[in-house]
């Protein structure tokens, strides 16, 4: 049964089958949704959208009784309400421009932190803790200051440093996704220390292993399954670490209708740090340059967490929550217009998600600018009616997005 609402009706939980605007200028994926938070209903207001039908099950009472509910606190994956950071935890928020800089020097130092906690464990030495609590620290301290500026970020990717690129992203995209969820700042540091020795395992496994360019046969692919347990030993035996700090190692491949490994677990058996730790994982993985395959665009990669979700295999709720942390066009995507000209995101607009701060890099007849412009698509829209049309890869269009972007390298 369908009921028609107005959008200022609309609550956490109801089922949206239909808005009264097109899909295609919210940030949405999919023309059905289940409303998870207050945040997604105001993004369908600054969408536009005025009406919406919802999916209802019941009599009329239930109904009037369900439209007339309260907005409800968020909630973690796990059901249970998670606490807001305090006020008094919170330093005083700055602009993007001014935490970006900051946010480059924690991301070189969390690098330099995992490289060195590698090589420390490859060595058979302890891993340094003050260093990670202290890069950890900092990276939670830049997260509640501006979420955006760090989490931009996470399109860092170098092939032949993988590992290390990759454990920073997991842990700073872990901390954006926990502070949009109202982690206290004692939970941002945990799942930030958990999410970047996530992978530490892997120091156990052969090189080769790691690096072949090529499908792993199955005997292989059951030897790259161990780094999991290698990892939960290595963090066990590590001073410092409680076991809530191992459930991004030991969960990070577990997948919520209990397809994934080492145990098979499903969603109730698996912690909220491992439900974010799955998503945030399998994001930044797919968006990287592998020896056996390309990266794919980040709206790609989007898209394609998404399917997951309905397929069940990762926590929907949590992946719609990440895509509107991230942004539909994330920072550092590579996207045509429809004027033809190419441009590079810079910076994405929570309240205009489909019209992000653009850097127009390429003319309409394909010719490099030696002078860039930027260009921000909220006002355009009014002004020249330039709207992104297309998504494209760098290899497709021969792009560094970094070049304009980054004045040096990270």
């Amino acid at each position: 049964m369908r009921k028609r609402i107005d959008v200022d009706e609309l609550r956490p939980g109801m089922r949206v089958v239909t808005i009264d605007r097109s899909w295609l200028v919210t940030p949405f994926l999919s023309h059905r949704l289940t409303i998870t938070s207050s945040e997604q209903i105001e993004q369908l207001k600054a969408c536009g959208v005025q009406a919406v039908e919802i999916e209802v099950d019941g009599d009329q009472e239930t109904i009037e009784q369900t439209v007339s509910e309260p907005l409800t606190p968020s909630r973690g994956s796990n059901g249970k309400t998670s606490a807001p950071v305090r006020q008094e935890e919170c330093p005083d928020p700055v602009s993007f421009e001014e935490e970006l800089a900051t946010a480059k020097e924690i991301y070189r130092a969390a690098k330099a932190v995992i490289q060195g906690a590698m090589q420390d464990v490859r060595l058979g030495r302890a891993i340094n803790m003050e260093a990670v609590d202290r890069v950890v620290s900092d990276m939670a301290e830049s997260v509640l200051r501006n979420l955006d500026a760090l989490t931009s970020l996470s399109r860092l990717k170098r092939f032949d440093e993988y590992t290390f690129y990759h454990s920073v992203n997991t842990s700073l995209l872990a901390m954006a996704l926990g502070r949009d969820l109202g982690f206290a700042k004692s939970e941002l540091h945990q799942v930030g220390v958990g999410a970047l020795l996530h992978d530490i395992g892997k120091t156990r496994i052969p090189n080769e292993l790691l690096n072949k360019p090529a499908r792993l046969e199955p005997d292989e692919m059951e030897l790259m399954k161990q780094h999991v347990m290698r990892g939960v030993e290595i963090l066990s035996e590590t001073t410092g670490l409680s076991e809530v700090h191992t459930k991004p190692a030991l969960e990070h491949h577990e997948r919520v209708d209990g397809t994934g490994y080492p145990f098979g677990r499903s969603k109730d058996g698996i912690s909220r740090f491992g439900l974010i730790a799955s998503i945030v994982d399998i994001y930044d993985a797919i968006t990287s340059d592998r020896c056996y395959h390309r990266g794919r665009p980040s709206h790609d990669a989007l898209q394609y967490l998404y399917l997951l979700s309905l397929k069940g295999h990762l926590d929907a709720g949590l992946v719609q929550r990440f895509i509107r942390i991230v942004g539909v066009y994330p920072v550092g995507s590579l996207v045509e217009l429809n004027t033809g000209e190419v441009a590079v995101v810079r910076r994405v607009h929570r309240e205009a998600p489909l019209a992000p701060l653009v850097i127009i890099v390429k003319s309409a007849s394909n010719v490099l600018l030696s002078k860039p412009i930027e260009c921000d698509l909220r006002e355009e829209a009014k002004i020249s009616g330039r709207t992104i049309h297309a998504v494209k890869g760098p290899h497709d269009v021969g792009i560094d997005p970094a070049v304009y972007l980054d004045k040096e390298p990270i």
